[in-house]
C-alpha cells in the first residue's frame, strides 16, 4: 500500500511537472510581458500602401497592418517591437503611450530578446494631464 502511494505521488509530480512545462512553452509571451511607458520614437507602417493597392490579393490582412513601434522610456532606453495591432495606425512620434510588449521565446533563436505584438494600452497628448499621467509626472 505505501509503495502505490508513493507511485501515484511520483505519477501525479510529473503530470504538474508536464503541465507546467506546456503553460510555459505555449504562454511564455504572456507570461513575460513587459509593461513599456514613454514617448513613441516611430511608428512605421511596415507594408507600404502602394504595395498594398498593387497586391491586394497576395497579402493576407495581418500583414496590411503590420507596424514597427519603437518607444523611449524615461531612462532612455530605446524598446522596439512588431505590432498587429491596428491602434498603431493613429500613434504619432511624440505621444505619450503605456504599451505591452511580448518577448519571442528563449527557443527561437534568431528572435530571443526581442519584441513581438506591441499592444497599445493608452495613447495621450505629452503636455496634457493624460499624457503626464502615463509618464507619473506632476502636472
Amino acid at each position: 500500500m505505501r509503495r502505490l502511494k508513493s507511485l501515484f505521488l511520483a505519477l501525479t509530480a510529473l503530470v504538474l511537472l508536464i503541465a507546467m512545462g506546456l503553460v510555459m512553452f505555449n504562454f511564455w509571451s504572456v507570461l513575460f510581458r513587459r509593461s513599456v511607458i514613454g514617448v513613441i520614437e516611430s511608428v512605421e507602417r511596415v507594408t507600404e500602401v502602394t504595395a498594398v493597392l498593387g497586391s491586394a490579393r497576395t497579402l493576407e490582412d495581418k500583414n496590411v497592418y503590420s507596424f514597427a513601434v519603437a518607444i523611449r522610456t524615461e531612462s532612455g532606453e530605446m524598446l522596439t517591437a512588431s505590432s498587429e495591432d491596428r491602434q498603431w495606425a493613429v500613434a504619432q512620434k511624440g505621444q505619450c503611450v503605456e504599451a505591452k510588449f511580448h518577448p519571442y521565446p528563449p527557443w527561437e533563436i534568431e528572435k530571443a530578446g526581442t519584441y513581438f505584438n506591441a499592444r497599445l494600452q493608452r495613447l495621450a497628448d505629452c503636455d496634457s494631464p493624460a499624457g503626464r499621467e502615463i509618464l507619473n509626472r506632476d502636472p
